[in-house]
């Protein structure tokens, strides 16, 4: 008899379901969250495991490689699909969870997730620190320039590199301010040092990456986006058309139909919110007056006109993503203008 197992992952500690093919409880039991506690439990030969099913999350990567490395039927299954169907039990635990996810995998009602390679996961985790590095830095420029504000100083325009400079500037002659102000330019220096280490691992790994070099092309694409991007997708003979790559990244709008009513809404925002991000600024950069002519923008500039400047963006944002996965595909590069694109 088939047998099926659910996940329900929490940081300490995992539940574990086993049903069989009529959907009857064989076993259920807590296990420390670890591969090896795992595959002790899964390995015994009484139960013949069709599936086993774990929700994406924090540990799903980790735990995933573990248990498909030693031979398990792991499925990753999607966050949503899976919150949906277990919204249906009255009460929500992690046995009710664990119990649900394994039905999920006996009805094969799941939608499964791809699970990155290590190679794009290290990679995601540099980005990652990067803009974490980034984010904090400028937080406390904003904050210098709030404290200086409330004594009628004012920062101004000043770019990353002499803001220390006018910093120190402003608080010559007043010693209390400058004894503050120095601890937050030493922490602000030493993640401004950080971050330009991190950027500059970033552009050796773009520098020695065909793909990346080729999706650079791109007008609008740089070594940021361009890495972001096949960190992102990972593998992309996953994606069976280029189009099919819009809405994984949450780019296409929703829609809401029902009897008469059928409404078009704002764009689903499902799947990588950095990649998105990334993807809405290289449209925004591409849009600008000095930027280099081409049919892509040409494009972008005629929907700007009919449907605005906002709507633009998105449908450029979404237009650049499928370019870049045929574009990786293909083992091209982009094409400037039409006629060389018929050619």
């Amino acid at each position: 008899m088939k047998h099926y197992a659910g996940l329900d992952i929490s940081v300490k500690e995992t539940s574990v379901c086993i049903v069989d093919e009529t959907g009857k409880i064989c076993r259920e039991i807590k296990v420390t969250s670890h591969p090896e506690d795992l595959f002790k439990l899964l390995q015994d030969p009484a139960w013949r495991l069709e599936r086993i099913g774990l929700e994406a999350g924090p540990l799903s990567q980790w735990l995933f490689e573990g248990l498909a490395g030693a031979g398990l039927p792991v499925v990753c299954i999607e966050t949503r699909h899976t919150k949906a169907f277990l919204k249906a039990q009255v009460n929500k635990s992690d046995r009710n969870d664990a119990r649900g996810i394994a039905q999920m995998m006996r009805v094969n009602l799941f939608r499964p997730v791809h699970v990155k390679t290590l190679t794009s996961q290290k990679r995601r985790a540099l980005l990652t620190a990067r803009k974490l590095l980034q984010e904090k830095a400028i937080s406390i420029e904003n904050d210098i320039r709030g404290l200086l504000r409330n004594f009628g100083l004012k920062v101004g325009v000043v770019g990353a590199i002499k803001f220390e400079e006018r910093i120190h500037e402003l608080v010559a002659g007043l010693p209390d301010l400058a004894e503050i102000t120095n601890s937050l330019l030493a922490a602000r220096r030493t993640l401004r040092e950080h971050f330009s280490a991190l950027h500059r691992k970033l552009l050796t790994l773009v520098r020695d990456d065909q793909v990346c070099r080729r999706l650079m092309t791109v007008p609008g694409v740089g070594p940021v986006v361009s890495l972001a991007f096949v960190a992102t997708i990972d593998t992309p003979a996953r994606f069976r058309r280029s189009k099919a790559v819009g809405p994984a990244l949450g780019l296409t709008p929703v829609r809401d139909q029902s009897g008469e009513r059928d409404r078009v809404g704002r764009i689903s925002l499902c799947g990588d919110a950095m990649m998105r991000t990334l993807l809405f600024e290289a449209a925004q950069v591409m849009l600008r007056p000095t930027t280099r002519w081409s049919w892509l923008k040409a494009w972008a500039m005629r929907v700007a006109q009919r449907r605005g400047g906002g709507k633009a963006v998105v449908a450029l944002a979404r237009r650049l993503a499928v370019i870049m996965h045929r574009i990786w595909c293909e083992g091209t590069e982009f094409r400037w203008s039409r006629e060389v694109q018929a050619a």
